[in-house]
């Protein structure tokens, strides 16, 4: 894991947090994206944590970067911003989750490892969002994809920002369903991922938007 944050003392938390008994290994912090080709080339990580407001190239432009050259590193965007136009920059950018600060240490653990499963974190204040954006958007349902009510309550639920085990809690299954549920629904929306499965199924309106 890598962590990008101006705040030396929030970086550190950060390390101490989840450096601990967490399942992660922090190879490597840094203030800003100046360097982000050669940090990730260095640290080789799986998963990173991005500020957005950072001196010198910001977060967003470093999750182009990165997603440019190594499109299977997982990046959460770590931010207190929770304006629209950063919210869908990092979205376009490529970020795979997008958490405010103000989430609690336990949530955001468990979003990093639910990040790591394939799936698609963002807090709730920022699901709403993004969920509203789409409910605008004048674009007729799509059917195309062949998603079952099932399937198409269990990406509700994730285009909501709910967890693996929140869904599995609403919906009365197992975690291990819902995975294979998330599994079939990837393959048919031919995406890899959590967070390409909630933008495609915004953008054709696959899931109920009342």
């Amino acid at each position: 894991m890598v962590i990008y944050e101006d705040n030396a003392r929030l970086r550190q938390s950060l390390e101490l947090l989840l450096g601990e008994g967490n399942d992660f290994i922090i190879s490597g912090t840094f203030e800003n994206c100046d360097t982000v080709l050669n940090d990730i080339e260095d640290c080789n990580p799986h998963l990173v944590i991005m500020d957005i407001d950072m001196p010198g190239v910001n977060g967003i432009e470093g999750v182009r970067i990165i997603k440019t050259h190594y499109p299977e590193v997982r990046i959460v965007m770590y931010t207190v911003f929770d304006d629209d136009n950063r919210i869908f920059e990092c979205i376009c950018a490529g970020a795979d989750g997008y958490l405010l600060k103000n989430t609690s240490p336990l949530k955001l653990i468990q979003s990093l490892h639910e990040l790591m499963e394939g799936g698609a974190p963002m807090s709730p204040f920022v699901a709403q969002k993004v969920f509203h954006f789409f409910r605008k958007q004048e674009q007729p349902v799509d059917d195309e994809f062949k998603i079952t009510h099932r399937e198409k309550e269990i990406l509700e639920l994730l285009v909501k920002g709910n967890s693996y085990k929140m869904i599995a809690d609403k919906c009365n299954v197992s975690m291990d369903t819902v995975k294979k549920h998330l599994h079939n629904i990837y393959n048919k929306l031919h995406v890899h991922c959590g967070t390409e499965a909630v933008a495609k199924a915004l953008q054709h309106r696959i899931v109920r938007l009342d």
